[in-house]
């Protein structure tokens, strides 16, 4: 139920209160997965990491996906398909990233942990 809800990135806010973090921002990722990105989506770790973002809404669903590929090849998936897609928005949303459009992500995030 904790996760259903998002209630287990609760403790997150203590980052983003330290200045770690950001509410809006791309989701850190595992190391294993960051050591090997080309220069261009490298660029993303550049960018403040939050508690939700673009790439978060759109990937919303995402261990409902990951849940049809076979074991075998879920790493590969996720490295190969998932995360550039999750890093292309992340980079997008970065350029143009307001406070209006922060709020708006944040809206959404709501919007959809009561959906």
């Amino acid at each position: 139920m904790l996760r259903q809800w998002k209630l287990d990135e609760l403790p997150q806010l203590f980052n983003v209160i330290c200045g770690e973090m950001s509410l809006v921002g791309p989701r850190p990722d595992l190391p294993e997965y960051l050591a090997g990105l080309p220069a261009w989506q490298r660029q993303v770790l550049s960018l403040r990491p939050g508690i939700t973002g673009w790439a978060t809404l759109y990937s919303r669903h995402e261990e409902e996906l990951l849940a049809t590929v076979p074991p075998e090849k879920l790493h590969e998936f996720y490295r190969t398909v998932l995360l550039p897609r999750k890093i292309q928005l992340d980079l997008q949303y970065g350029t143009r990233a307001t406070l209006w459009s922060d709020v708006a992500v944040l809206a959404k995030t709501f919007s959809a942990i009561l959906n």
